[in-house]
């Protein structure tokens, strides 16, 4: 009798009605996860890089006409001010257009793989400062960034890792070249890759 008593009463409990809206809540979290996941990050500004471009150029050619090492650096640090104040704005405006947030999955994504081979240029650009070898800060620059850019641009479109691995390319031309080709390779590289980079982005991923 205590038996029948037991498996009526698990009867009854395996038919009372399932919660669907927490079935449901989960299931579109799930899903929004999973499509961040496979979301690129498409907010890397086009016409943005192609005015890091030119504004490289430009400081390419103030820096070839400084009399000695500390003007050149000094021309490439605002210039690294300018063209990082340059993305940081495009970044926001094309995210708008393109209807992404800068605080969605691939884009954090895509910082937290683009910040730490640049912190570490950083620190290694202060390290040759403090020894005063300048011969080597264009191309430790270059490979930095490069590597930068290919870690972060894993979560972005494909064209943008391959301009990473363009820099890295330019980097190691420059190590392989006597030191005054450095200052022509930047341009190169941080003016000429950006803005062909830059157009490529723009006409094919929406500005």
């Amino acid at each position: 009798m205590a038996k029948n008593q037991t498996a009526r009463k698990e009867t009854i409990e395996t038919r009372e009605p399932v919660n669907i809206g927490g079935r449901a809540i989960d299931n579109l979290q799930f899903i929004r996860e999973t499509m961040e996941r496979s979301t690129h990050f498409t907010a890397v500004p086009g016409y943005g890089g192609i005015l890091m471009g030119v504004t490289a150029v430009a400081a390419a050619y103030i820096a070839s006409t400084q009399p000695a090492p500390g003007g050149w650096l000094v021309t490439w640090l605002a210039e690294v001010c300018l063209a990082f104040s340059i993305g940081i704005l495009a970044m926001w405006q094309k995210s708008r257009i393109v209807g992404s947030s800068l605080v969605s999955g691939p884009a954090k994504k895509f910082a937290l793989g683009f910040a730490p081979p640049l912190v570490a240029g950083v620190a290694i650009t202060l390290g040759l400062l403090r020894h005063e070898h300048y011969e080597v800060m264009a191309p430790v620059c270059m490979i930095t960034y490069g590597a930068a850019v290919v870690c972060g641009g894993a979560f972005s479109v494909k064209v943008v890792p391959i301009m990473g691995w363009c820099f890295m390319a330019a980097g190691a031309l420059a190590f392989a070249l006597p030191p005054h080709y450095g200052n022509f390779l930047m341009a190169a590289s941080f003016g000429g890759m950006h803005i062909v980079f830059g157009a490529i982005i723009a006409k094919r991923y929406g500005g």
